[in-house]
């Protein structure tokens, strides 16, 4: 028989996947001895079990939660639907992974007609009993029913109107009845059917919508941005209810045991006074910093700071902390690993590792280098004159530009169609979430630090500003107000969200620097990893951009990039076309110095370190001019030709037998499918006067390096090999130009030569490879396209977000390495080419080289090296650490 229901006391925080996080934390808060309100936790089996029977709660499940109902009677000394003294409960979700996208909490169920005549007697305060009422009734509707919050807060002012009141403390016991009979009315109107008033109903029907919630659309988008298993499900908690709305004395609060911004110490927080916790966290009222509770209540704040110091060390984290002050009494109603910024998540870390709490290790695995990149993010130019329109809180750092949208769903096409937007809202929603993916960034006129906008955003790393109390947003007009000056949605605004400024127009950003903790954070990542982290650079800027970001050399040079400058087209064109073998060396001849400068100067600025230089790899039509284009060209010209007359016409007719040359040369060059096509080794060797010019490029930029007491470090790579002969002919192509530099030079530069793998034919016959390559590099852009057959660009426009949306494919395979199938080509390779030549050098210089999965993949099959663009470098480092730690 399966067990449903577990009592806090009974579990402990290693339940985390049976609890779920918040059901876990708050047994282990119970077993502690801290002051948590009792309650129950229904485990995550039941939500399966929910969906298995066709979502509903199978009559053994119900009789367990009947049975914890009792037991929190009997500690709570109240019952449940009594008239006389009424437990009410809480209703939370909670699952093994914290999810900003399910079910929001129910706060107040049990109450009805009666027992909240009961509640007002025994709290002596019948205006508190009918506040209550009436955020449940609202809760309910919203969460439980379905109805739209906004038409409940239409309701709330009109009623507010009618009784001239401007703040929901102004409102009498009478007022809160009319409000509920008004909010009674809308739930019949709109369901059909009267609000629920037995406490047992209510509690079945908020635990079906919290299993419910698991399949939301907004949990399922959140999942999918974070990587969640949609196999966890969610845990629900119920828990005796404590009241922060009873008067001066009474209050609620979100606190983190340091700063989740900055990773600063101290406790860091807000709290409102005679309110409920919903009210903080939703921004309905801008709450006040934790700091004054030591001035309006100084015992509960010590008491708290005595808690939060109990709770971090008990963690060895930082907390989130949610908390209740009834008066005069504090509980805990949550605690949990807090979510923080990339910034924060490096200082803090480091220093619990200097407080003793945690070591080296453990605090390697407590930053996700996908955050890394938020350390990487722009900030306000300081030198750039801005133009300060209001200040609001600074909720999540960085700094963003973007055209004002009002939602969350015109925030989403319109980054679909490549505007960069900036979210503007009055507060957000967890349905928002699409929305703050899309954006830039975020602002809000409501709402705090720990508000749904800023949390979201801190673990988006997306740059925030909160509770702008200048902003004011007219969804009629769809203008903004932002202090004196109006604007339209579309108009271009920026926020700074290390500062909280909000500016006009677009402003000019530049890159932060590391800081001291991000450095000893990556020097103990450095001592622990086992790969070298490489990157991908293509000139010296790049080059040097990575060796200041720790790169240990040049996984990837692509020499065709180095083709793309505007003076150059022409050249490579010239050579291309060239119809004999005269013409061509002479455009050689041209790009020979130009490819030697490139490299002299890539070398140099990974000075002692290795270069892999990848010999020409381009699809030929990048370099020629459009075939559309020129037959359009053509017809033009031939149009001309019957309008015109005399010199005019000699001219046309000479350029049209011009492009007429030269699109019948582009026609032959032509080819169906070029990614497949005339490139990569072929290349060289149909035409191998091409890498002869490179490798002696190479070899002088290198020969001239050493005479000036460098130590360059050149690698050789031959794309797109498919056979060994490929590879063979190329490599005495290599060797025997290396060779004659040496001969005219005096100067031998040491070299190795080796391949890319990036077609499966590669891959499976690695062992014949192996025999001439000194190096494997594994491009697992191409590998992936032609191991699936599939046309990046093509697939990831038209299909691929299907397949993973379907879950036909877990992921994006251009994003995260396909493991079961582009991932045993590379494992069979390496094992296949280490038999033959046990000194052969693997790596992987494909986009993967910087994703953290990909990573500890590479270092699961033993590869030496990843490569990855210069600004990756930190999280490869990091990810690489991790992957050893974890063994």
């Amino acid at each position: 028989m399966s067990q449903w229901v577990y009592p806090f006391e009974t579990g402990r925080a290693a339940d985390k996947m049976l609890l779920g996080g918040k059901g876990a934390n708050l047994a282990e808060m119970t077993r502690a001895g801290l002051p948590v309100p009792p309650g129950f936790t229904i485990g995550t089996p039941a939500c399966h079990a929910f969906y298995e029977q066709g979502g509903a709660l199978s009559a053994e499940m119900w009789s367990e939660i009947e049975t914890a109902v009792h037991h929190l009677e009997e500690a709570a000394g109240k019952q449940f639907g009594g008239a006389d003294n009424p437990l009410l409960v809480s209703v939370r979700s909670g699952a093994p992974i914290s999810m900003p996208g399910m079910m929001d909490t129910v706060l107040n169920l049990g109450l009805n007609d009666e027992t909240v005549q009961g509640l007002a007697r025994r709290t002596q305060n019948e205006r508190f009993a009918y506040d209550c009422y009436r955020r449940f009734i609202q809760m309910f509707g919203d969460v439980v029913l379905g109805l739209p919050h906004y038409q409940f807060e239409q309701v709330l002012d009109d009623v507010k109107d009618s009784v001239g009141v401007k703040d929901d403390q102004q409102m009498r016991a009478e007022d809160w009845q009319k409000l509920i009979a008004r909010f009674r009315k809308l739930v019949e109107r709109e369901t059909g059917r009267p609000f629920p008033q037995n406490p047992y109903e209510q509690l079945r029907m908020a635990i079906e919508a919290v299993f419910r919630s698991w399949n939301n659309q907004r949990a399922i988008v959140y999942r999918k941005i974070h990587k969640i298993s949609d196999e966890l499900g969610t845990a629900v908690n119920v828990q005796s209810m404590v009241f922060g709305n009873m008067g001066e004395d009474s209050g609620t609060g979100v606190a983190f045991t340091r700063n989740p911004s900055t990773g600063e110490p101290g406790v860091f927080g807000e709290y409102l006074t005679n309110a409920q916790g919903e009210d903080v966290v939703a921004g309905i009222r801008t709450p006040k910093p934790i700091a004054q509770l030591a001035d309006e209540m100084p015992a509960i704040y010590n008491q708290f700071l005595q808690v939060c110091d109990q709770l971090e060390r008990h963690y060895k984290d930082v907390q989130d902390i949610e908390f209740t002050v009834e008066q005069g009494r504090l509980y805990l109603l949550q605690t949990r690993s807090a979510k923080r910024t990339a910034e924060a998540a490096v200082r803090i870390a480091v220093a619990l590792v200097n407080e003793g709490l945690i070591d080296q290790k453990t605090a390697l695995t407590r930053v996700d280098p996908d955050q890394i990149d938020q350390l990487l993010h722009p900030r306000i130019d300081p030198d750039h004159e801005v133009d300060v329109l209001a200040t609001g809180l600074p909720a999540s750092p960085g700094a963003a530009s973007g055209k004002i949208v009002l939602s969350a769903d015109d925030a989403e096409a319109r980054a679909k169609a490549g505007e960069k937007v900036l979210l503007v809202r009055t507060e957000t929603t967890p349905e928002d979430i699409h929305g703050i993916l899309a954006a830039e960034g975020i602002l809000t006129s409501r709402g705090g630090m720990t508000s749904h906008a800023a949390v979201v955003a801190r673990g988006m790393g997306k740059p925030c500003v909160c509770g702008c109390d200048a902003l004011q947003i007219n969804m009629r007009t769809k203008t903004v107000q932002i202090g004196s000056h109006t604007f339209r949605e579309g108009d271009v605004i920026s926020i700074d969200g290390a500062t909280g400024r909000v500016l006009r127009g677009e402003v000019a950003h530049v890159r932060p620097e590391l800081s001291e903790d991000f450095r000893t954070l990556l020097g103990w990542a450095d001592e622990v990893r086992r790969l070298e982290v490489r990157a991908n650079a293509d000139n010296p800027e790049d080059a040097e951009k990575a060796r200041a970001f720790g790169a240990q050399g040049i996984g990837l040079c692509r020499t065709e990039h180095m083709f793309m400058a505007p003076e150059r087209v022409p050249v490579v064109q010239s050579m291309i076309l060239a119809k004999t073998l005269e013409e061509r060396n002479a455009a050689l001849a041209r790009l020979l110095p130009m490819q030697q400068g490139d490299f002299y100067g890539i070398l140099k600025a990974m000075d002692g370190l290795p270069v892999t230089i990848r010999l020409l790899d381009p699809p030929l039509h990048e370099f020629l001019p459009n075939l559309e284009q020129l037959v359009a060209h053509q017809a033009a010209l031939q149009t001309k030709l019957q309008y015109v007359s005399g010199l005019e016409a000699e001219q046309t007719q000479q350029e049209l037998e011009d492009v007429s040359a030269l699109l019948g040369q582009v026609r032959q060059l032509h080819e169906l499918n070029p990614m497949l096509g005339h490139r990569g080794c072929r290349l060289g060797v149909t035409f191998p006067e091409v890498y002869e010019m490179q490798a002696r490029a190479i070899f002088q930029a290198a020969v001239q390096l050493l005479r000036e007491g460098h130590q360059p470090r050149p690698e050789v790579m031959i794309p797109l090999v498919g056979h060994r002969e490929e590879l063979r002919r190329m490599k005495e192509l290599v060797q025997r130009v290396a060779a004659a530099v040496a001969e005219e030079t005096g100067v031998t530069v040491p070299c190795i030569v080796g391949t890319m793998i990036e077609v499966p034919r590669a891959a499976v016959t690695a062992d014949e490879i192996a025999q001439e390559a000194e190096f494997f590099s594994f491009g697992t852009n191409d590998l992936t396209q032609t191991t699936f057959g599939f046309s990046r660009d093509d697939a990831e426009g038209k299909f691929l977000h299907h397949y993973t949306a379907e879950k036909i494919l877990p992921e994006n395979p251009f994003a995260v390495l396909d493991e079961s199938g582009v991932g045993k080509l590379i494992h069979l390779a390496a094992e296949l080419g280490r038999g033959v030549n046990p000194a052969l050098k693997l790596g992987i210089c494909g986009e993967h080289g910087g994703e953290k999965n990909s990573i500890r993949f590479c270092h699961e099959q033993g590869l030496h090296y990843v490569s990855c663009s210069p600004f990756r470098v930190p999280l490869a480092r990091l990810a690489a650490a991790q992957a050893a730690v974890a063994g």
